[in-house]
């Protein structure tokens, strides 16, 4: 039986170009084309795409003109083995391209022989395989009813917050509870990864973070925020900006991955790695207003050579505390009997990790494509005694890092 999407944004509907989100994939591999399948056809005087993924993935559709163009934005697929020529099929598109467009976002723009509007769109998912479909049905209209439908649309759940007045750093006591911002992955239109059964990640890792949430406040040392408290998406980088918004002290991100091969089974807890540390600030000063980069700083002002070295020079001292608190998680994760992965501390590339000055980790607290994680998942006697374990790496990070404080330049 096949899963059908169909989100529309109201908005934007008119019986022209719409932004349409769909189902998510979940952070560990990108969707891939299925070059064989897909393909792109006359119908009438429009056409058919019909656009054959490994997974279903988030995605927005709008217009652009000089020339008519249809733009798909995506995250995020691999294009490997597509063809424009062989994709392509007939003469109401004219050409199409397709590549990275920045950094987890995916882009085919397609160049209409005549101006176009959406009569349909829509992607099916499987809920077994995750394979996905994205059909999208075109047909003609006239140009000045085309030009009212030309640009991005603007989506809470896609864009940027707006940008708030910058208060001030008051000094925290040192007593004061720390607080830490809970980022329970994926959320609405994206699922994460998902279980026969209903199961899916982004209802266990909520189910999860308000568990976490509660035992942290309940010890006095913590307060808590959440980047969402439903069923709702939001972007990447809006996670990033609400915990500088918010002040935060500490962010962790909350996974629970599904793997189709490999057998990963286990927590892990992730930091940034070295080589995307290195891009993470020209990616974050040009995607992120700059007010909301550095907490206590306005660089709304500052070119991208000096926002790049106070980016540079905040991180040298935040990615050590990050490496030290995922230490202390996986630590405390070990006291309360795991499982663990058998490499509990890896590195990668994760956006919500690039955050230049607020210790951040990526706690995968299992995986669902694991019989034995999935059972612990599902068990809330394991999952409190997983919270007590994160609970207990940050009561030992906390000690530690108040005790290295004057050692570290202010």
């Amino acid at each position: 039986m096949t899963g059908r999407i169909l989100a529309f944004c109201a908005a934007l509907i008119w019986g022209g170009f719409l932004a349409v989100p769909a189902l998510a994939q979940g952070f560990s591999a990108l969707a891939r084309i299925d070059a064989e399948s897909s393909q792109i056809r006359n119908a009438g005087r429009g056409a058919e795409i019909e656009l054959h993924l490994s997974q279903g993935v988030p995605y927005r559709i709008f217009a652009l003109d000089g020339p008519p163009r249809l733009v798909l934005d995506f995250q995020e697929v691999d294009w490997t083995g597509l063809r424009a020529e062989a994709l392509l099929h007939g003469d109401n598109l004219s050409d199409v391209q397709f590549g990275t467009y920045v950094p987890g976002w995916s882009r085919m723009v397609l160049e209409l022989g005549a101006p176009m509007r959406i009569v349909a769109a829509e992607m099916e998912v499987d809920p077994v395989t995750s394979a996905a479909v994205l059909a999208i049905t075109l047909d003609k209209t006239d140009a000045e009813t085309f030009a009212a439908l030309i640009g991005a649309p603007q989506d809470s759940r896609w864009d940027l917050p707006a940008p708030e007045p910058l208060r001030p750093l008051l000094p925290k006591d040192a007593n004061a509870p720390l607080l830490v911002v809970l980022d329970p992955g994926h959320g609405g239109i994206d699922p994460g990864a998902q279980v026969e059964g209903g199961v899916d990640e982004k209802s266990l890792m909520l189910d999860f973070a308000f568990e976490l949430g509660e035992m942290l406040v309940r010890s006095g040392q913590f307060s808590v925020q959440l980047t969402r408290d439903g069923d709702y998406f939001v972007s990447l980088e809006r996670r990033i900006a609400m915990a500088h918004q918010a002040g935060a002290d500490l962010f962790i991100s909350l996974h629970a991955d599904s793997l189709s091969e490999g057998g990963a089974h286990g927590s892990t807890v992730y930091t940034l790695s070295k080589e995307a540390s290195d891009a993470a600030s020209a990616t974050l000063a040009e995607r992120h207003d700059r007010a909301d980069l550095l907490s206590g700083t306005d660089l709304t002002a500052a070119d991208d050579l000096v926002t790049d070295v106070l980016l540079d020079l905040a991180r040298q001292e935040t990615q050590p505390r990050s490496e030290a608190l995922a230490q202390s998680i996986v630590d405390g994760l070990a006291e309360q009997g795991g499982p663990l992965n058998r490499r509990p501390l890896r590195a990668a590339g994760f956006s919500v990790l690039k955050s230049a000055d607020i210790p951040s980790v990526l706690v995968e607290i299992g995986f669902l494509s694991s019989s034995r994680d999935l059972e612990n998942l599902m068990n809330p006697e394991w999952r409190t005694k997983a919270a007590r374990g994160i609970l207990s790496g940050l009561i030992e990070w906390r000690i530690r890092d108040e005790a290295k404080k004057p050692l570290v330049r202010q």
